[in-house]
C-alpha cells in the first residue's frame, strides 16, 4: 500500500444488520467494511475513487443491547406508474410514504459503546475527457483532500455506524500515532462467521438500478467473506480476492 489512512471511530450506539435476518434487527458483532467505506466516502469521495478497506481494529468491547424502533413496512416502488423511474423520466411524481398508515415498531439487538480503528487507502479510476484522451488522478492528491477535512472534523453528511440515527465521531490519527490496543478480552482468535464484504455493481440489461452517468442498468450482487479477528484486527479481503 503506497498510500493509506488510519481513522479511529466512535459512538454510543451502531448497528451492522445481518441481512439474512428479515424481520428483527441483529446487528454484525463488528463493523463491516462497506460501514467502513461508507464512513470514509461520507468525509471525502470523488467519482474518479474508490476507498479500499485494509483492516479494521476493534478498540473497545463487544457489548449488545436491545432496543424497540420505529420502523416503516413499506418502501417506494422503483417501477409502475407511481415509481422512481417515473419521476426521473418525468422530473416529477408522488415519491411520499405515509409514515402513520404504515408504522410498526421491531426488536433490535444493536452494539453499544462502540470504538473501531480503519485502515484504508484509495484506488483511483482512469477516465477520459471529451475527445476521449485518459486522465491520470493522482492517488497522493485525493489522500490529501481527505487528510485536511478529516483532521478539520469536515464531512459531506455525517457519518454513521450502520444507521443513520447511530451518528459515528471519529479523529484522524497522525503518522507518528498508534491505534490504542484492543481489550483484554478479544485477544486470540476469534472466528465471526460469514460477514458482508461489500455489495457490488454488475451490468445487467435487466437490472433494477440505473446508473445514471451512463444510463445504463446494473443489478447489485452482495459480497461475502469469512471473517477472523487475531487480536482484535481483522483483515479484509482485497477486490481481487473477492472475485478470483
Amino acid at each position: 500500500m503506497a498510500y493509506g489512512v488510519r481513522l479511529e471511530v466512535w459512538g454510543d450506539y451502531a448497528s451492522f444488520n445481518r441481512p439474512e435476518m428479515k424481520v428483527e434487527r441483529v446487528s454484525y458483532e463488528v463493523m463491516t467494511p462497506s460501514a467502513a467505506r461508507g464512513i470514509l466516502e461520507a468525509i471525502y469521495w470523488k467519482p474518479e475513487m474508490r476507498w479500499i478497506i485494509d483492516r479494521i481494529r476493534v478498540l473497545a468491547p463487544i457489548e449488545f443491547t436491545h432496543v424497540r424502533r420505529n420502523e416503516i413496512d413499506t418502501k417506494i416502488p422503483v417501477k409502475g406508474n407511481t415509481g422512481v423511474e417515473v419521476a426521473m423520466r418525468e422530473g416529477s411524481g408522488a415519491l411520499g410514504i405515509s409514515v402513520e398508515a404504515h408504522r410498526q415498531q421491531r426488536a433490535a439487538m444493536i452494539l453499544r459503546g462502540v470504538r473501531y480503528g480503519i485502515e484504508a487507502h484509495v484506488q483511483t479510476l482512469e477516465t477520459t475527457d471529451g475527445g476521449g484522451a485518459r486522465i491520470a488522478h493522482p492517488e497522493a492528491k485525493h489522500l490529501d483532500m481527505f487528510k485536511r477535512r478529516a483532521s478539520k472534523g469536515q464531512y459531506f453528511h455525517h457519518p454513521y455506524l450502520g444507521c443513520r440515527e447511530f451518528p459515528a465521531f471519529f479523529r484522524l490519527l497522525s503518522d507518528e500515532e498508534s491505534f490504542r490496543a484492543s481489550p483484554e478480552e478479544l485477544r486470540g482468535q476469534r472466528e465471526l462467521g460469514y460477514m458482508l464484504w461489500d455489495v457490488e455493481f454488475q451490468p445487467d440489461p435487466q437490472g433494477s438500478i440505473v446508473e445514471s452517468s451512463q444510463g445504463q442498468r446494473v443489478s447489485a450482487m452482495p459480497r461475502f467473506f469469512h471473517a477472523r479477528m487475531a487480536d482484535g484486527v481483522i483483515e479484509v479481503p482485497s477486490f481481487d480476492e473477492m472475485r478470483g
